[in-house]
């Protein structure tokens, strides 16, 4: 130990001059802690996107067509309704989910003229239906005849969030016909797309799930080549996919005019006279949600892969889980929120303790801190020997109350994702709240989480007085300014997530005030 001890180490040497600063480095070290978070943050919520890909190929403009001659049919399903119109399927309400969290009307994705998803084939050597071809109605099904005797039928059905599109084409010519099948979503943008949470294009190609915002398509198109996928767009709480049942794929998306396209076209299939062939699309319209997702997995692979749970989804799921199972059980969020910040405080006990009892204890230590360092201010070496063993007379460390702080910076981004992508969480209603997933309209929440950060810090620093040098008092004095700069920062963030942050304040301070009794007694 004295050898490593040797006034010569470099190691030692550098240490000493640490010790010798130690109250202006609490002070530098807190700011640090402060920039590093806003940091993370603004990283989080701007620059984490996927890897782009693009390609020479140039999507297919948007087809204007005429569909008002069109008969329009009502497609109602256990899950969902849409208004079916020929090719194209829009007004796709959601039956378990509300547009607003006062009304009834419910929830509608592709909701007008402007918005649609349309299913169709291209012919080779014949005429195949278009946006404006009037079928007819047979059977539950629709019908239409070209001019070569190719008869075309369609049946639409709706599984879940899921709606199956069936064509059969029968070949009555007398020589071969190739139909290339096709499906695109036209769209406006969603201009209350959150930053934290992908929206925009999403694809599935070669295994892989690629997201491309909306600001990505505003400055060029997007091109993959794949097997088999799907294609679609989501928003915060929305997703809207189709998928063609067919091989050698091309995804295109791309900005037009006002509207967003992306489609997706497979390898024609060839049939011969006498021949009948089928052609399978699935469109999903319906929530970002992992069971919902999951379910239409079955039908549209790789669908359940769309969620994005964020840098930390170890965490974020089972979050997730446990505060839709708590949800199941008190039928409230913000209850449930309360009771999974209290678990998660309570499973961080043993580590928030030790991190506490070393601060009273380096708090103790202030006075012969400062009397070793103006002692020995001409001997760094025997300074920072004097300063080791007072450490360990005490039995502490400088680093030792890192690690809570350390932990719940992870599970804190978690539940910011959790609480952004839970849909459930969307116009979760407590106390005078009506979007726990949206900011405190009244900013009520925000300043109690203020007071409360502002109370515990108070906690922390009185037993300080009278015992510090001038480095830590003007740590404290800085120190004074944090609850006012998160009061600020977490003004525009989430109710739920200010929730959570107000109830581990309070835990915090009861935590304290009950480790401070055992240690006096």
């Amino acid at each position: 130990m004295v050898k490593f001890l040797d006034k010569n180490s470099g190691f030692n040497q550098w240490n000493a001059r640490q010790q010798s600063g130690a109250g202006k480095s609490r002070f530098s070290g807190m700011l640090w802690w402060f920039v590093l978070f806003v940091a993370a943050w603004w990283l989080v919520g701007t620059f984490v996107a996927p890897k782009k890909h693009d390609a020479s190929n140039t999507p297919a403009p948007v087809i204007e067509a005429d569909v008002s001659a069109v008969p329009v049919s009502e497609l109602d399903g256990e899950k969902i309704t849409a208004r079916v119109r020929g090719l194209r399927i829009s007004d796709i309400d959601l039956k378990d989910f509300k547009r607003e969290a006062d009304g009834d009307a419910p929830m509608r994705l592709l909701p007008d003229e402007d918005a649609f998803a349309e299913i169709g084939m291209v012919a080779r050597g014949t005429a195949a239906p278009t946006a404006e071809t009037v079928w007819r109605a047979s059977n539950g099904a629709q019908t239409w005849r070209n001019s070569d005797g190719v008869l075309f039928t369609r049946t639409v059905s709706a599984d879940g969030y899921v709606i199956t599109v069936i064509d059969e084409i029968k070949n009555n010519a007398k020589k071969d016909f190739a139909f290339a099948p096709y499906a695109r979503i036209v769209r406006p943008a969603d201009a209350r797309a959150s930053a934290g949470v992908y929206t925009g294009l999403v694809a599935y190609a070669n295994g892989d799930v690629e997201h491309d915002d909306w600001r990505d398509l505003d400055k060029k198109p997007r091109a993959y080549t794949t097997g088999q996928g799907f294609t679609g767009f989501a928003d915060q709480y929305w997703e809207t996919l189709v998928a063609i049942d067919s091989p050698d794929q091309t995804i295109r998306a791309q900005k037009q005019g006002a509207r967003y396209q992306t489609d997706a076209s497979a390898a024609a299939v060839s049939v011969a006279p006498g021949a009948t062939a089928r052609i399978t699309t699935h469109l999903y319209a319906g929530p970002r949600e992992r069971d919902a997702l999951g379910a239409a997995s079955k039908l549209i692979a790789g669908a359940n892969q769309t969620m994005d749970y964020g840098w930390f989804w170890f965490l974020a799921r089972p979050m997730l889980w446990l505060l839709n199972a708590i949800n199941a059980i008190v039928m409230n969020y913000g209850i449930a929120i309360i009771i999974l910040t209290i678990l998660l405080r309570m499973l961080l006990w043993p580590l928030t303790r030790k991190s506490y009892t070393s601060m009273i204890a380096m708090q103790k230590m202030q006075p012969e801190m400062a009397r070793i360092q103006k002692l020995y201010a001409n001997d760094k070496t025997r300074m920072q020997v004097e300063i080791m063993r007072l450490y360990q007379t005490h039995k502490t460390s400088p680093m030792s109350g890192c690690l809570p702080m350390l932990i719940q910076i992870p599970i804190f981004f978690a539940l910011y994702k959790a609480l952004l992508i839970s849909v459930q969480m969307r116009n979760a209603h407590f106390l005078w709240i009506s979007d726990l997933a949206a900011m405190d309209p009244y900013f009520i929440m925000p300043v109690l989480m203020g007071l409360t950060m502002w109370l515990q810090q108070y906690l922390q620093s009185a037993s300080n007085k009278g015992a510090t040098g001038d480095a830590l008092a003007q740590t404290q004095k800085a120190m004074r300014w944090m609850p006012v700069l998160f009061t600020v920062l977490f003004a525009w963030m989430p109710a739920g997530l200010v929730l959570y942050w107000t109830v581990s304040n309070l835990f915090g301070i009861a935590q304290m005030y009950i480790i401070k009794r055992r240690m006096q007694k």
